[in-house]
C-alpha cells in the first residue's frame, strides 16, 4: 500500500506520518529530507529533485512488498499526480491523507514556535504559509482536521481510517 500524506507545514503531517510508519511497520519517505541532503552537498535550489528521488525510493520498496508512507507538502495536483502514479504502476492500493489545521490562530502559533528535525533546515515563516501556491485536493480519501486535538487522537484516527478503506 502507498500513503500519500500531504499539507501545509505544521499541520502535523510529518509527527502522524511517521506514528502511522512506525505502527504499520513501513516504509517513511519523507521529501524533506532528500531535498535538504541535496542543498547539503551543493544544490543551490532544489525543484522536483527531491520528490523525484522520493518516487524512486517509494517505488522500489513497493516492488518488494513494503506498505510506504510518503511525506510532503504536496501542495500541488501535479507531484499527487506523480505519487499516484508510483502507486498505480507498483498495483498497490493508494490512500491520498490530507493534513490540516482550520483554526488559522493555532496554525500560526504552531509555525511561529515550530523546531525542525532537519538539521540545518530554514525555518519557515507564516508568512511562508500564507504565501505558498497549495492547491485544493479533489482526490483525498482522509483528511484530517488536527485543530484542537491531540497527536495520539490525531494518530488514531488516522490509523483507524487507514483500516476502513
Amino acid at each position: 500500500m502507498l500513503l500519500i500524506f500531504g499539507g501545509l507545514p505544521a499541520n502535523g503531517k510529518s509527527t502522524i506520518s511517521k506514528r502511522v510508519a512506525q505502527e504499520l511497520n513501513a516504509t517513511y519517505i519523507r521529501v524533506d529530507t532528500f531535498e535538504q541532503t541535496l542543498m547539503e552537498i551543493g544544490y543551490n535550489t532544489v525543484h522536483s529533485e527531491g520528490y523525484e528521488l522520493a518516487y524512486r525510493v517509494a517505488t522500489e520498496n513497493l516492488s518488494l512488498g513494503s506498505t510506504v508512507v510518503a511525506d510532503s507538502v504536496n501542495s500541488i495536483e501535479v507531484t499527487r499526480s506523480a505519487w499516484r502514479k508510483v502507486g498505480e504502476e507498483a498495483k498497490v492500493p493508494v490512500l491520498e491523507i490530507e493534513i490540516i489545521c482550520s483554526d488559522r490562530v493555532e496554525h500560526k502559533r504552531r509555525v511561529e514556535s515550530r523546531v525542525t528535525d532537519i538539521e540545518q533546515s530554514t525555518k519557515v515563516t507564516w508568512e511562508d504559509v500564507l504565501n505558498r501556491n497549495y492547491e485544493h485536493w479533489l482526490q483525498a480519501n482522509i483528511v484530517i482536521d488536527t485543530a484542537g486535538v491531540p497527536v495520539d487522537q490525531s494518530v488514531v484516527g488516522t490509523l483507524s481510517l487507514i483500516n476502513e478503506q
